[in-house]
């Protein structure tokens, strides 16, 4: 095991129902961990077991349908921001190779009189098993409350108002992205450097993954070396998005990681896996906070919106053009 990879497992109900004492140092645990790897792993954070379970077989349904089915869900004008995407279309920053996946993404719920609304596309839903509507609507916003309460506890350890990001992302653009790597029937046949999800940095301000079908996700160490991250049972994966780390002028780390290719042996059988981009409004400034802007650390990127922001990362991965 590399020494330095500091990945805590960290319960939640600390935060929300424990102590002062055990607040702040969840507080400070999860701050340490996203300035030095980018990642932790998170218990009881508010989806059951039946859920999550619920969940995977109703993702495996959607990704199961014939091809010319899950085409009619593809809206390429959306730049797959909803509905269904198929197998070549997203690839790494700066790669070459498609990554070897298809996915599906589910938007916002505006349930109050936001004006933000008319702004994002409907949900586009599927009609061969409404079942998945459904589950992944109860999964987006259990996710989307979970990363607000993680946020709440960032702003803590940034010694900001505990509720600084409330009002940015209160129905955000925030994502639920189900992604199947497909199984690779023909391994000689693809290029060399094809990959289920080629190295990257997440786009918005946390992500949660909700552990996936199988082994695969590796995050790059400060020495240049890949570590393999597996989750307990029903924890989920939480990792620094390239937003945050422009907001914190590097303080908090967005980390590279990928989604390696199975053994050989393994490489017919299907990998399913459901991250969740929390991602603010498009009008919030990610300016640099002051206080993370020092003489050892000076301010290291532009001015930008969150929605220019996502607009210019969207084109480098392929999706928009």
């Amino acid at each position: 095991m590399v020494a330095s990879v500091n990945i805590p497992r960290l319960d939640l109900h600390d935060y929300l129902y424990g102590s002062e004492e055990q607040k702040e140092r969840f507080s400070d645990d999860i701050g340490k961990a996203f300035n030095e790897t980018g990642f932790v792993t998170i218990t009881n954070h508010g989806l059951s077991k039946e859920l999550i379970s619920e969940l995977y077989t109703e993702v495996k349904n959607v990704f199961s349908l014939p091809e010319e089915a899950k085409l009619k869900y593809e809206k390429p004008e959306l730049a797959g921001q909803r509905g269904y995407t198929s197998k070549g279309r997203e690839k790494a920053k700066d790669a070459h190779t498609p990554d070897l996946k298809e996915f599906w993404q589910i938007g916002q719920f505006v349930e109050d009189d936001d004006p933000v609304k008319n702004s994002y596309p409907d949900n586009i839903e599927v009609s061969e098993y409404p079942g998945f509507n459904q589950v992944t609507k109860k999964v987006y916003q259990q996710l989307e409350k979970a990363g607000k309460h993680l946020l709440n506890a960032i702003s803590v350890y940034l010694g900001l108002p505990q509720d600084y990001f409330e009002d940015k992302v209160h129905n955000g653009n925030s994502i639920l992205r189900a992604i199947h790597y497909f199984p690779i029937e023909n391994p000689d046949d693809l290029p060399a450097d094809a990959v289920r999800a080629g190295a990257h940095e997440d786009i918005n301000l946390i992500t949660l993954l909700i552990g996936a079908s199988a082994d695969g996700l590796e995050v790059l160490t400060r020495e240049g070396e890949w570590f393999a991250i597996k989750a307990q049972g029903e924890d989920i994966v939480v990792n620094v998005g390239d937003m945050l780390q422009r907001l914190t002028n590097n303080k908090l780390r967005s980390t590279t990681h990928r989604v390696v290719n199975p053994p050989r042996q393994l490489m017919k059988t299907s990998r399913y896996s459901v991250p969740f981009f929390l991602h603010p409004k498009a009008k919030m400034d990610l300016s640099c906070l002051p206080s993370c802007v020092t003489d050892a650390h000076p301010k290291a990127y532009n001015n930008i919106t969150a929605g220019e922001y996502l607009d210019e990362r969207l084109r480098e991965i392929g999706l928009k053009k």
